[in-house]
């Protein structure tokens, strides 16, 4: 069988969009894909993440938050998942590819919410979004390649 592919997905404060990310990728694609990600800063696992991935039957409260460290760092892809992040992404040493794919950010849609229910309706929408992103991978790798 052959390796997996190494795939970072970076966001600005590593707490919900790449953290659902990586979750769902290891829970779909974890046969052929490593994920991994990462923040630009670490900012703490969103509780409200946490919940609407356990609501989909993906557990990544065991996942952490974290900034990513070069000089450690080895990947085949890395995909963007915020704009902020997409900015001021680093340089990845050797044949690295970046693809960025944003999402919008549940905490800042969450925060003209009236209600939990409400907030977590956003969390929930752009959960099902990075899913359907993450079912079309790898595939969509090569295709931005």
């Amino acid at each position: 069988m052959a390796d997996k592919l190494k795939l970072l997905f970076l966001c600005t404060g590593n707490a919900c969009r790449s953290q659902m990310a990586e979750g769902w990728t290891r829970h779909l694609r974890g046969e052929v894909i490593e994920p991994c990600s990462a923040g630009i800063e670490a900012r703490g696992l969103d509780p409200r993440a946490v919940k609407v991935m356990a609501e989909a039957g993906v557990d990544i409260s065991g996942q952490s938050s974290k900034t990513l460290d070069l000089t450690e760092a080895s990947f085949d892809s890395v995909v963007t998942v915020c704009g902020h992040a997409h900015e001021h992404c680093p340089v990845f040493p050797g044949p690295t590819k970046v693809v960025h794919v944003g999402f919008e950010d549940p905490p800042r849609l969450a925060m003209e919410a009236s209600t939990e229910e409400e907030a977590l309706k956003h969390y929930r929408r752009v959960r099902d979004e990075i899913k359907a992103f993450v079912l079309s991978l790898p595939e969509m790798l090569d295709e931005k390649g």
